[in-house]
């Protein structure tokens, strides 16, 4: 059966989903500050999160077994767009700061206080969501540096932020 391009124009269902149709819902603890509604139109880049379980491999005779190990999750990204007010930054730093100050090396040491739970949803053409990841636990761990320079007047500053989580859940896993 020879396929053709109405056969795969027929499977791409709703002409597939767009990397730019997204929208982070970030929940700032009171500490920080932040204005969620701000943040979901500043972050402009993010990515849906890896899935790893790490295979164990067990020596037989000479034969390496391989079975399945814990799940592992890796930091999560997310790209801000910088206003002049530096509102996001400000929150993020002020987060950051609360859970390590700068000056006395202390902050909290409960984890309820500093964490709280972010979603990125991935939207449709027509602004509905068709998928939806929850990270659980979050808070920031890096925010990155921004570049001054003279030269650059064409530019709006942007940052990234790191962001460690326990784990997540989709709208499709339990």
């Amino acid at each position: 059966m020879a396929l053709n391009v109405d056969d795969f124009k027929a499977k791409l269902v709703g002409g597939g989903a767009r990397a730019n149709l997204f929208k982070v819902i970030c929940n700032f603890p009171g500490v920080a500050g932040g204005n969620s509604e701000l943040a979901s139109f500043m972050i402009k880049g993010t990515n849906l999160p890896a899935s790893v379980v790490a295979p164990i491999e067990v020596s037989f005779r000479g034969r390496k077994l391989k079975v399945a190990g814990d799940r592992t999750f890796e930091a999560w990204s997310i790209t801000v767009i910088n206003d002049n007010n530096m509102a996001i930054r400000n929150a993020f730093e002020r987060w950051m700061n609360y859970i390590n100050q700068h000056v006395a090396n202390a902050g909290s040491s409960n984890p309820a206080s500093y964490q709280t739970d972010m979603t990125v949803q991935q939207l449709d053409r027509e602004g509905k969501v068709v998928k939806s990841y929850t990270f659980r636990g979050t808070f920031p761990t890096e925010i990155s540096a921004i570049d001054l320079n003279f030269e650059t007047n064409d530019a709006i500053e942007e940052f990234t932020v790191a962001i460690n989580y326990q784990y997540w859940e989709s709208n499709t896993t339990t």
